[in-house]
């Protein structure tokens, strides 16, 4: 063979000094979007499941009364650890797959199993579309029922400056 024809051989890495017109060098394999690996931490599914199931209406709040009251003091703090939006979730990630657990408060009047399950789809529609994660289970946990003439736990005290 000559040193041309080994040289521009198809499959073979060649340099850019031994292309001819309409070849290509060929780097890597496969398609470019799939090299590599992707890792997504907890916190960043335990946020878009807390935003989703806020949306859900009937969801209150998210969390026990403790969780919500310890949450709130921990937002006053500065540098204080979980945001808000995850309070009451709890997410298990794994390389392509993930589990939820939730907490939350409904309102009073709602059909308790209705707004589960608009929680379980809204949650299941923003998790799998934003991550790519097929959620394998979202568990549900009702940890009270925010009634008409309570006072509301999540408002925030007002400031004196």
């Amino acid at each position: 063979m000559s040193e041309t024809t080994e040289r521009n051989r198809p499959g073979q890495d060649i340099g850019a000094e031994g292309l001819g017109k309409g070849q290509s060098v060929r780097r890597g394999g496969g398609d470019p979007g799939s090299r590599g690996r992707t890792i997504i931490a907890d916190g960043v599914v335990e946020k878009i499941t807390g935003m989703a199931a806020r949306d859900v209406a009937g969801v209150h709040a998210m969390g026990s009364g403790m969780s919500r009251t310890f949450g709130a003091v921990r937002d006053r703090v500065p540098g204080g650890s979980k945001s808000g939006v995850t309070r009451g979730v709890k997410a298990e990630v794994g390389e392509k797959q993930t589990a939820l657990d939730l907490e939350i408060v409904v309102e009073y009047g709602v059909a308790i199993a209705d707004v589960a399950r608009d929680v379980r789809e809204n949650v299941v529609a923003a998790v799998e579309r934003m991550t790519g994660l097929e959620v394998v289970e979202v568990n549900i946990a009702v940890s009270d029922v925010k009634l008409p003439d309570e006072a509301d736990e999540e408002q925030p005290e007002p400031r004196i400056q």
